[in-house]
């Protein structure tokens, strides 16, 4: 009993061991590492954003060193555009005698200028395609064929101008009559379809189908 009354004592008088929780290790731990992660981070979007930095430099200066050489890169090559949309120029008497335009003509439509035998070849595809139109005709599709009309004509008329001032003399007169007769053609068409009379829009549609095969077949 003795004995065991000094181990008593000897444990009373040790001072108590302090033990700390586990989860407050863990939780310096995770802080340590989630430091160091956030850091990585850090450093890999620097990383990105610097790479991007230079990538932009070295463009900048591979196109200030192409432009000081005298090399155009694409505005001189009749397909870029710096400013507002050019209205081309009509050198020949195509447009109607009324107006001084014609009805049809939509705006902001870049004209590239593809040379003459890329305008023959245009005026002969875009005559194709109106008379291909014919199956798409409808009550109910009169506002398409309005704008699909629009969009061809535009480019035949200014495609019509450039062929008939590279033509020769003795086919300039006769190119010019068969334009204004298919521009006048459609704009009869246009006022038809504009106004959803479906009947008007068949017949006159069936007169330019005949001066569109004129077109095809003297692109030909």
């Amino acid at each position: 009993m003795a004995h065991l009354a000094n181990l008593n004592g000897v444990s009373e008088t040790l001072p108590a061991v302090p033990n700390l929780p586990k989860f407050q290790k863990f939780q310096k731990r995770a802080k340590i590492i989630g430091l160091l992660g956030h850091k990585a981070e850090n450093f890999q979007d620097q990383a990105q954003i610097t790479r991007r930095v230079s990538l932009g430099l070295a463009s900048l200066a591979l196109i200030g060193s192409t432009s000081s050489n005298g090399v155009s890169l694409a505005e001189d090559n009749g397909l870029w555009v710096t400013g507002p949309l050019p209205v081309p120029p009509v050198y020949n008497n195509i447009a109607s005698e009324k107006t001084g335009t014609r009805s049809f003509l939509k705006k902001a439509i870049y004209i590239a200028n593809i040379g003459t035998k890329g305008r023959i070849h245009r005026l002969k595809r875009y005559a194709f395609d109106l008379l291909a139109m014919a199956d798409l005709i409808g009550p109910d599709t009169l506002n398409y064929v309005r704008k699909y009309l629009r969009l061809k004509s535009t480019f035949m008329y200014y495609d019509f101008d450039n062929v008939i001032s590279a033509a020769a003399p003795t086919d300039k007169q006769p190119l010019t009559d068969l334009a204004n007769r298919l521009f006048d053609s459609f704009e009869k068409l246009e006022v038809a379809v504009s106004t959803k009379n479906f009947p008007q829009t068949q017949s006159t549609y069936a007169d330019t189908a005949v001066i569109l095969h004129e077109v095809m077949d003297r692109m030909a």
